[in-house]
């Protein structure tokens, strides 16, 4: 800053006549932060609102693709928090802070203006984008004015550097960081109030910075720094710290301490840390990261959202090095006061206490990820560029006009270098997918960002993509339960089930409490047919969390899957209690009045199906439903008309054309059924379920040999009960009109082979025992069908008829006793009981 004309009368009644003289000296002249170019702003002019227009204009320009950003990684902080979105929030966020359940710090100011904005313009982005643009807008103004109050040679072009360097694209482009830009704009604001308050002493000045302070500390606690910067600032401009000095600002350091005291308890207690670093290993880590956040300042180039997580080892020569020479530097500094003055020591200061909170004496959960971040300079590098940009203006002032015209056309090529490089990295904000794909790319090793990548590539449909994300998870972090889960999710999506379920278990085994990988597991099961395990998986899940609606939800499918509707209605009824308007509410609806269609409440059914239709007035699927319960209820226009109305809206979707095959299949239309089924292939030759549908109207039309071909080409695609099951004893079926009982018993023993628990292919399956003259095995397959249907007449009159061949009379009669009890009509076990009993009454006759 230039020489100081009049000291303010209360400083000067504590300082030495002799700091006049001192600032007087050559010295003084030297110090390019302390110079008389420029004199102190004083109301705005027509100049200045050029100025800002104009450094508005350069961060709206390197910025604008943040603008068109979306929500991103730690966004969904408030994106998808419900204490955000409350009008009772505002409150939590106070009051309450845990109710943000992602959030481990106390910083309400920031999330005040989430909940503001959110009743302001939801959950659009733009909205929230355009904030913090115009916030890093006003920091970079306040910035300005700051400089031209310290009459830092440059002041301008230290605000430009700074509305366009790339280190503070992810302050501005990520919302979440509003905290960086909502803590500067205190911080600065308390710093040109407290100038005030050194020039011109009142009470209201002095409490209008320590309010501005704690709205800073309320913001992001990193501004704890604030008043060992304005010491710095008092040194700076007097030489000396006067016991004045820290008197006044001692309420500050209380305040300060106070409230990251209290943070750092409410953050230990949400997300306790132990990193284990000793002393010396964080005194390399700091000084490590100091010269990397001044190589990036001078060099932005390869910006990274997390950077590589270096090793440190005490013994690392190179890491003492390091420390040497920032020691050497800042001892250089002062050594050298007297020729090179005060400002830049005191902006290397200014650098250092400021990055303190984030240099890793004190754990914070990021140090797991990374050492540094470029966000944690958004304030600490002001001090650099001011001495920067400051050294180079005194100089190019003393050169000529025209090398001093060459040096600033060089400063604004920089300027516009650097803009590009902020307009380019601000574009990794579009979306999630482009966000997790440039760290990985930066920094491959960062193992938990493929799980990331691979759930924004699931959101976005990109299945395979996402399954070679979650495979690059796997490979980099092997230990991780998490990479597991998302692999065996990826693999459960493209259906490869066995592979699924080998990555899932392995997350199980990794961390049994993970409940996704469980609920996963589940749908596993699901898909394998398995729904009394699927059942048994979901119902461990709500034990522990009754209140996840998608677990009632996948419960109740299971649960509908086995035909218990009734509780499968209960568990999704359940699912749309506590979760009311979500994404999964029209589905919900749809699989209820199924399930009441199958229970024969057809009226019921109708109001679950018309209320989802409400919701998703377009959707050629529900349209589909409601032509199947119609034409339950007879009403076969109106099942016509639905019909026609989801081939309008989707003409060419295989699930539908599917329905209207099937639809002409049931009907007896089997000829056209089956060019129906072909067209769907036409589309997807690899629909299974197709060749299915296609089998059976074959079978039905005695073309045996075509049917088995159709479902065996329908099996190697799908090959999961019960489904697989029906079509394994068509093809036995069909076998046996085609005489060949060897291959129909392989059909019935693949059958029970996949679906144990078919009562219908044991059935097949133990006739061809018992006419194959295989009693014992015939017995054993009836005995397995009883377990099954233990109520059937017919089983226990089949199972009486093995037994006499096994020459077991007796329990032969119990059998066909028990049938005839359960169906007093049933004639074939009457006669069966009458002629076992002539046949034991000769017996004992002889």
């Amino acid at each position: 800053m230039g020489r100081v004309k009049r000291r303010p009368q209360t400083a000067t009644q504590e300082r030495p006549k002799t700091v006049q003289s001192q600032l007087a000296g050559s010295p003084a002249e030297s110090d390019p932060l302390q110079t008389s170019v420029g004199s102190r702003p004083g109301a705005f002019t027509r100049r200045d609102i050029i100025v800002v227009l104009g450094l508005a204009l350069l961060v709206v320009i390197s910025y604008w693709p943040a603008l068109a950003g979306g929500f991103v990684w730690d966004d969904v902080t408030f994106s998808r928090e419900k204490t955000i979105h409350q009008w009772s929030g505002l409150w939590k966020i106070w009051f309450a802070p845990s109710a943000i359940g992602n959030e481990g710090h106390y910083w309400p100011i920031t999330y005040t203006t989430f909940w503001l904005e959110h009743k302001l313009w939801g959950l659009e982005p733009l909205g929230y984008h355009l904030v913090n643009v115009l916030l890093h807008v006003t920091n970079t103004v306040l910035l300005w004015r700051l400089m031209l109050r310290f009459l830092v040679p440059g002041a301008l072009a230290i605000a430009a550097l700074f509305a366009v360097h790339p280190l503070h694209v992810e302050s501005v482009a990520w919302i979440i960081e509003r905290k960086d830009l909502l803590s500067a704009l205190f911080y600065l604001s308390a710093v040109l109030m407290w100038i005030r308050f050194t020039e011109a002493p009142h009470p209201g000045r002095y409490c209008a910075a320590l309010l501005l302070f704690v709205a800073g500390m309320l913001s992001k606690s990193i501004t704890v720094t604030l008043p060992a910067a304005l010491l710095i600032w008092h040194w700076w401009l007097y030489g000396r710290i006067s016991r004045y000095d820290v008197l006044r600002l001692l309420p500050f350091f209380l305040v300060g301490l106070a409230v990251t005291a209290a943070d750092l308890m409410y953050y230990t207690s949400r997300e306790p840390l132990a990193l284990g670093y000793s002393f010396a290993e964080r005194i390399l880590i700091a000084a490590h990261a100091l010269w990397f956040y001044v190589g990036k300042l001078l060099w932005p180039t390869d910006l990274m959202v997390i950077y590589p997580l270096w090793k440190i080892q005490a013994g690392n020569l190179l890491g003492w090095l390091y420390v040497a020479a920032a020691v050497g530097l800042t001892a250089a500094l002062w050594f050298l006061r007297q020729y090179l003055g005060r400002g830049p020591l005191a902006s290397v200061l200014f650098f250092v206490v400021t990055l303190s909170p984030v240099l890793g004496f004190i754990d914070y959960g990021y140090m797991k990820f990374s050492f540094v971040a470029d966000r944690f300079q958004y304030l600490a590098g002001i001090g650099l560029m001011a001495l920067l940009v400051g050294s180079a203006t005194l100089g190019a002032s003393r050169l000529p006009d025209m090398l001093r015209h060459i040096v600033t056309g060089m400063f604004v090529s920089v300027l516009v270098v650097l803009a590009a490089l902020s307009w380019q990295q601000s574009k990794i904000y579009r979306d999630e997918v482009t966000f997790f794909s440039h760290i990985a790319a930066h920094n491959p090793a960062a193992h938990d960002v493929y799980i990331n990548l691979g759930n924004s590539l699931f959101r976005a449909g990109r299945t395979e993509e996402a399954h070679a994300a979650s495979l690059a998870a796997v490979e980099y972090g092997p230990g991780s339960d998490k990479a597991h889960t998302n692999l065996g999710y990826a693999l459960l999506s493209m259906e490869r089930l066995d592979k699924a379920q080998v990555h899932l278990s392995r997350a199980l085994e990794l961390n049994p409490r993970n409940m996704f990988a469980r609920q996963n597991m589940a749908q596993l099961r699901r898909q394998q047919g398995r729904h009394e395990e699927a059942v048994e998986q979901f119902s461990k899940i709500l034990e522990k969390n009754p209140s996840n609606a998608r677990v009632h939800a996948g419960l109740g499918l299971s649960l509908h899957d086995l035909g218990r509707h009734e509780e499968a209605i209960a568990s999704m009824e359940r699912a749309l209690e506590l979760e009311p308007q979500s994404d999964n509410t029209p589905a919900l609806h749809a699989f209820i009045g199924r399930a009441l269609q199958a229970l024969g409440q057809l009226e019921e059914a109708e109001q679950q199906l018309l209320h989802a239709m409400q919701l998703l007035p377009d959707d050629a699927k529900l349209l589909i439903d409601l032509s199947s319960l119609r034409t339950e209820q007879q009403r076969f226009d109106e099942a016509d008309e639905y019909l026609r109305q989801a081939l309008a809206i989707a003409p060419a979707d295989t699930d539908i054309l599917q329905y209207m095959a099937g639809r002409l299949n049931n009907q007896g239309h089997h000829e056209q059924a089956i060019e129906s089924y072909r067209a769907v292939l036409a589309i997807d030759p690899e629909f299974a379920m197709a060749y299915a549908g296609m089998g059976h109207a074959l079978y039905k039309l005695e073309r045996y040999e075509e049917a088995i071909e159709s479902f065996d080409r329908s099996l190697q695609l799908h090959s999961l009960p019960p489904t697989a099951t029906a079509r394994l004893i068509l093809m036995g079926k069909a076998s046996e009109k085609l005489g060949r009982a060897g291959m129909a018993v392989k059909h019935y023993e693949h059958a029970v082979e996949i679906d144990p628990k078919n009562a219908e292919a044991l059935d097949h399956l133990a006739m061809t025992r018992f006419t194959g003259k295989r009693y014992d095995e015939a017995l054993a397959l009836y005995q397995a069908m009883l377990e099954i249907r233990p109520e059937s007449p017919q089983i226990y009159s089949n199972l009486g008829a093995t037994l006499v061949y096994l020459d077991r009379p007796e329990e032969a009669l119990a059998s066909f006793e028990k049938a005839l009890a359960l169906d007093p009509e049933f004639e074939t076990a009457r006669k069966s009981i009458q002629r076992l009993r002539r046949s034991l009454d000769r017996k004992s006759a002889e």
